[in-house]
């Protein structure tokens, strides 16, 4: 694989991932509640998952999801599902007091497996992003070389700039966090993010295939 190609493959993936996104949106969220170091852990998650949709690809598993209509619908409709899930239950959690570190707050303990687990579960409702590999992949592999390696590069490549996509947006929610005071923005943020994740669920769920 040339240099040429794995940088075109970069920026390809780079502009898909920094798009904002469900899985941008918990980025931002967990980074204005908990910090950028904690979101550390919903980055591993989502890029867990980033990773076994491009394995998942690779394996030419894509092909099937993108034939099968009803699967497709299930992983969509389910990922939908718990992003409104989520989006009812900021909604309708206490007012969040936006401290001027994120840290200080009694929310910014939030065990770190469920943010983990919550980025994984936001990026694993996105059935999305497995039709795209399916349709980015082929087009950077030289059916000529061994196989093996460029797919760990182009893996490596994808699960990197996901974690740094989904950083920028952690850091971006911090630093929201120091620019407004607790009076204006902890009386509406809940129902800021929380309406944010229940229009995502229904865009994703009445969204076209």
């Amino acid at each position: 694989m040339s240099f040429e190609f794995l940088l075109i493959y970069s920026v390809t993936v780079f502009v898909a991932s920094i798009l904002p996104g469900p899985s941008m949106l918990l980025a931002l969220t967990h980074g204005i509640k908990y910090g950028a170091k904690r979101t550390i852990a919903s980055a591993l998650g989502n890029v867990s998952v980033t990773l076994l949709q491009t394995a998942i690809s690779i394996a030419g598993l894509g092909a099937v999801l993108l034939a099968s209509e009803g699967l497709f619908n299930i992983i969509k409709w389910t990922g939908a599902a718990y992003l409104i899930y989520m989006g009812i239950s900021i909604w309708c959690s206490p007012n969040m007091r936006v401290p001027e570190k994120p840290n200080s707050h009694p929310a910014a303990k939030a065990p770190l497996r469920k943010m983990y687990l919550q980025g994984a579960f936001v990026t694993a409702g996105n059935p999305k992003a497995i039709v795209f590999f399916t349709a980015v992949f082929p087009q950077f592999v030289d059916h000529n070389a061994t196989y093996i390696p460029q797919f760990s590069i182009l893996m490596g490549t994808g699960g990197i700039i996901a974690f740094s996509c989904f950083m920028v947006y952690a850091i971006s929610g911090q630093r929201i966090v120091a620019l407004f005071s607790e009076a204006t923005v902890g009386k509406y943020i809940n129902k800021i993010i929380g309406g944010t994740f229940i229009g995502a669920g229904i865009g994703l769920a009445a969204s076209n295939k």
